[in-house]
Parts: C-alpha cells; sequence; structure tokens
C-alpha cells in the first residue's frame, strides 16, 4: 500500500519510520529541516523498546505534492492549525481510491459532518471558511486516535517515550473493509492497533481528557502530577470536563467515566509534558482550537453552556497571543 506521511513530525515520523520498516513503501511530504534529514538519513526512530527502534529508506520525501503522486494511503500527522492552509496543496496525493486517514490531536473537521444542529456540518474553529472539507472529501476518510508519546530529538529524528495504541475506524461508524486493511497494515508496522466501530467516540473519549490538560498544563508549564495536585486546579478542569461530558451525551459519544476516574489514569502518567506544553517551550503554536475550541463551538450548537470551558480558552487564547503562539485578534 503506498503511503505518504504529511507532517513527518513527532507522531508522523513514528508512523513512517515503523511503516517504512515493515516493508511499506513510505513517502513524507516535508519541509525544511525535516525534509533535509528525511533525505539524508531516511526514517529514524529511537526508543527504549528495541522492537521499535529503526532506521529506514523513505521512498521519497519532497515539499510538492505533485513530485510524490498518487497514493494508495494518506496519514495526515499535521498540527491541526496547520490543515487549512495545507489542505488544498495535498489533491496530487489523492485519487479515487486514495484512503485519508487523520492521525491529529483535538477534533477533527470532519466530525460532526452529519450531525443535524450543525449547519452544513462544519465547525468554525477547526475548518474556518470549508477549505478543508472541500479539499479533503470525507467518503474518503478514515479517522485515528493515536494513544503514544513521541517528540523529535532533531529535525527528521522521532523519540518514542510511551505508547504504542492506535484506533481506526469509519467517522460515520460501522465495519469497515478499508478501515480493517488499514488496521492490518498498522499492525504489522508494529502497533497495538484497534478497529473501531464508533472512532467518534473513542476521539471524543481520548479529547475529554487533553481539553484540560494541555492548556492548563501550557498555561502554568506544570507537568501533569502537578496539576492534579493543586486541588483548585483539579476541580476547575473537572468542572470543565464535566460540562464536556454533557456535550457528549448529546452529539452521541457519552463517557463512561466521571473527572475523577479519568484523573486516576492520567496520574499514572507522572511527571510529564503534554504536546501543548512542549509546543509553548519551544515557540510553536499551539493547538488550541482543535483541542478546546471545537469542544465550545459543538456546545454552542447543542444549546450546551460551557462556562468553565469559556474561562480555560480565554486564558489559553490570550496566554499564547502574548507569546505569538495564537493568531492575533483580528
Amino acid at each position: 500500500m503506498k503511503t505518504c506521511i504529511v507532517g513527518a513530525g513527532a507522531i508522523g515520523g513514528f508512523l513512517g519510520a515503523r511503516l517504512a520498516a515493515s516493508g511499506v513503501p513510505t513517502s513524507a511530504l516535508a519541509r525544511g529541516a525535516t525534509l533535509a534529514a528525511l533525505n539524508a538519513h531516511g526514517w529514524r526512530l529511537d526508543s527504549a523498546d528495541a522492537s521499535l527502534r529503526t532506521q529506514a529508506p523513505v521512498a521519497a520525501a519532497s515539499d510538492r505534492a505533485e513530485a510524490l503522486g498518487v497514493q494508495d494511503l494518506v496519514i495526515l500527522a499535521v498540527k491541526a492549525q496547520a490543515l487549512p492552509a495545507l489542505a488544498p496543496q495535498l489533491a496530487a496525493l489523492i485519487g479515487p481510491d486514495t484512503v485519508v486517514l487523520t492521525m491529529m490531536n483535538g477534533v477533527p473537521w470532519w466530525f460532526c459532518a452529519d450531525h443535524p444542529q450543525v449547519p452544513g456540518g462544519r465547525l468554525e474553529s477547526v475548518d474556518p471558511g470549508g477549505v478543508i472539507a472541500a479539499a479533503l472529501p470525507v467518503a474518503q476518510v478514515l479517522g485515528g486516535v493515536v494513544h503514544a508519546s513521541a517528540a523529535t530529538s532533531e529535525p527528521g529524528r522521532v523519540q518514542h517515550r510511551m505508547g504504542r495504541g492506535l484506533i481506526v475506524g469509519e467517522p460515520a461508524g460501522g465495519p469497515s473493509a478499508r478501515a480493517e486493511a488499514v488496521g492490518a497494515l498498522l499492525r504489522q508496522a508494529g502497533f497495538d492497533t484497534t478497529v473501531s466501530a464508533d472512532l467518534r467516540r473513542e476521539l471524543w473519549y481520548k479529547l475529554w481528557g487533553n481539553l484540560t490538560m494541555n492548556p492548563v498544563s501550557a498555561l502554568t508549564g506544570a507537568t501533569i502530577d502537578q496539576v492534579l495536585a493543586d486541588p483548585l486546579v483539579r476541580e476547575f478542569c473537572s468542572r470543565a470536563m464535566r460540562e464536556a461530558a454533557l456535550i457528549g451525551e448529546r452529539i452521541g459519544c457519552p463517557i463512561d467515566q466521571g473527572p475523577e476516574e479519568r484523573h486516576a489514569v492520567t496520574a499514572r502518567l507522572g511527571a510529564f509534558r503534554t504536546s501543548m506544553l512542549q509546543d509553548v517551550d519551544a515557540g510553536r503554536p499551539i493547538e488550541l482550537d482543535a483541542i478546546v475550541g471545537a469542544v465550545r463551538e459543538i456546545g454552542g450548537h447543542v444549546g450546551m453552556a460551557t462556562p468553565s470551558i469559556d474561562a480555560l480558552l480565554g486564558l489559553a487564547r490570550l496566554f499564547a497571543r502574548q507569546r505569538g503562539l495564537y493568531p492575533a485578534q483580528g
């Protein structure tokens, strides 16, 4: 299955390296120092787990989709805020039978495609003007959820930290031959892969934890064990999570845990630095709209008040704007 990774950062590099090592011809749409490193060294993955350590050839790497051509599988692993500008450039990768797999944080553009309370099925927070939906037809999309942590130690070189869990499934739910085929491909590459008949619910569950831990850690500079150790901050996170759980019930994505149960799961990660905190430390734009803004927007569509989520979004947005990590108010 001819495969292209769009966004060869931490998670994209993790996926690309393992797929290439398993014999899948895996190319990359990348730029700058990452592109140069891929062309010089191929895919590189470091891990304490010897079974994951990889250096494998890249089938092709370019900053132009036209140079890579039509693919069987396109894996989107870019930051959500980069996709609106990038999506129209991906046409050369996508033929009539190409599967587009989203492996991104937060709420993707297709999440409410068939929801009767969301006009046009579009979320302005993640797909302003509908440019992504116009470029990437939802009929060709599979959704993905990543339960793994990785970072780039240098451009084109990924350090795996923990986990190898992936979930894939149809945006509309139900069984799917193409989801099973992609799941088998990822298992062959060494990932613990589940094919879900209710991918939206799996995605909402992961988001339910990231909704608070990511922006609170970014605001405070604290690791998640420190966030959870402060009773006032912990309760604030719980209030926001209760709001998100009620939204989930209204959109068919119920949560079967309470916030304290999820906090207990999260606490087992220890002194973990969230991806949003890592982005702040590196001076990179943060994925605030996909992780927090979209939840608030969906809440508005379904008539759910979100005072705690509103406060979290406002504070994190102001914090990021002051540091040039989120677009200025226009």
